[in-house]
């Protein structure tokens, strides 16, 4: 579940880039952007399944012990998430972007060739 919500997250910011690159913006406008109009809704998502397990990782009653620790993993697993999501993928996506960016330079100064369009 936690794997799901973070790609699902990445890819909304990502996807959202690729447009604006597509349109004109340079990649860290680009991915800036895709943070700020994707913000809300990765919030809605991460907080939704954090409320929906809070229940089970402060339990009380009977049988709650045995409920717990899997509640805690699930909160713990949704604010690390939420930290990779919001903070590490941009990185990544800016640090991919410029790996390819440098590789379509020498392909372009060893074949003489016109780079291609990014698809």
């Amino acid at each position: 579940m936690l794997v799901g919500i973070v790609k699902k997250n990445a890819i909304m910011m990502i996807d959202f880039a690729i447009d604006a690159q597509r349109g004109g913006k340079p990649a860290a406008e680009a991915i800036y952007q895709g943070c700020l109009l994707r913000f809300r809704p990765i919030m809605m998502t991460t907080m939704a399944a954090l409320m929906g397990t809070l229940p089970i990782a402060v339990g009380f009653g009977a049988g709650s012990d045995s409920r717990r620790s899997l509640g805690l993993a699930v909160v713990g697993g949704l604010i690390l998430s939420q930290l990779l999501t919001l903070y590490i993928t941009p990185v990544i996506y800016l640090y991919l972007e410029r790996f390819r960016e440098r590789a379509a330079r020498r392909r372009t100064a060893v074949s003489g060739l016109a780079p291609r369009p990014a698809a």
